[in-house]
């Protein structure tokens, strides 16, 4: 299989919704499932990048202990604390409540920071049972097993120890023959699948594949994987197939990766700063 470039041809095919005037309901509803005790902060990366991206209205679900102290640190989003383990995780009891959470979202983007548990297993299932256009990524990835058909394919974000957690497999495994181990997943999981790396793929459970090879080094650097999961999220709340909304993800992340490398230099910026390069990379 030869991948297409990510470019702009391909992304004049897959385009975005267009920007229309009105209040925040009609740029769509996010709910971000994110962080724990230990990594809170990723929550707020993904919602950020979310609302960068142009959501209009966001909800954070966190840990309970965190949910306070993100509710300050972004006074954009509803917080609402959910039940957590003793690991500072999402505890198994919280994946109903979670689910409904979704349905009442136009988008959701879960996973980034989580702490791995037995809630995790929960929660990939009750979020994957829904029809909500739906991103995974980071701890939920490693306990997922193939959903259900939906209406909307799910889009997963994994970097090579997750790809290699949902294939079963070794991680050496995935980076010899990363675009393979792509198509094998997005087959087995009838998902949208970002295969993270210097050169990324996306691959879809039709065996189609665009390469994108631009960015910067400094991309890779703690935090710029919830960035990502963030841009997919406030795409797809906007209404952006899903298809079209992790291409242009990838695009976007990029770009912005290599206009900071162009202020600051080629490493050394924080994930954080991603996310204000976005809006003057979306098409208006």
């Amino acid at each position: 299989m030869t991948p297409r470039p990510l470019d702009s041809a391909a992304l004049n095919e897959h385009p975005l919704p267009p920007v229309v005037d009105g209040d925040k309901e009609t740029k769509g509803r996010i709910l971000v499932i994110a962080g724990s005790r230990e990594v809170p902060g990723a929550a707020l990366l993904t919602a950020r990048a979310a609302m960068r991206a142009g959501a209009g209205k966001l909800r954070i679900a966190a840990v309970e202990g965190t949910a306070v102290q993100l509710g300050l640190a972004m006074p954009e989003a509803m917080v609402v604390g959910f039940p957590e383990d003793e690991d500072g995780g999402f505890a198994s009891g919280a994946a109903k409540l979670l689910a409904q959470q979704a349905a009442n979202s136009d988008a959701v983007v879960a996973g980034p920071g989580m702490a791995r548990g037995d809630g995790c297993a929960r929660i990939a299932a009750a979020l994957t049972a829904t029809e909500t256009p739906l991103a995974l990524d980071a701890a939920l990835l490693h306990e997922l097993r193939p959903p259900r058909e939906r209406s909307s394919p799910p889009v997963l974000l994994p970097h090579s120890g997750e790809l290699a957690s949902l294939l079963d497999c070794d991680e050496e495994e995935v980076e010899r023959d990363p675009l393979g181990c792509g198509v094998r997943a997005a087959d087995r999981y009838r998902s949208l699948v970002l295969v993270k790396g210097v050169t990324s793929h996306v691959v879809t459970p039709e065996g189609q594949a665009w390469r994108y090879d631009g960015g910067a080094p400094g991309l890779g650097v703690s935090g710029s994987g919830d960035v990502l999961a963030g841009i997919v999220g406030g795409l797809l709340a906007r209404g952006a197939e899903p298809l079209n909304a992790l291409l242009w993800a990838v695009w976007l992340h990029g770009e912005a990766g290599g206009a900071l490398a162009k202020k600051v230099g080629p490493i050394g910026f924080l994930a954080r700063e991603i996310t204000d390069e976005i809006p003057s990379l979306l098409p208006s």
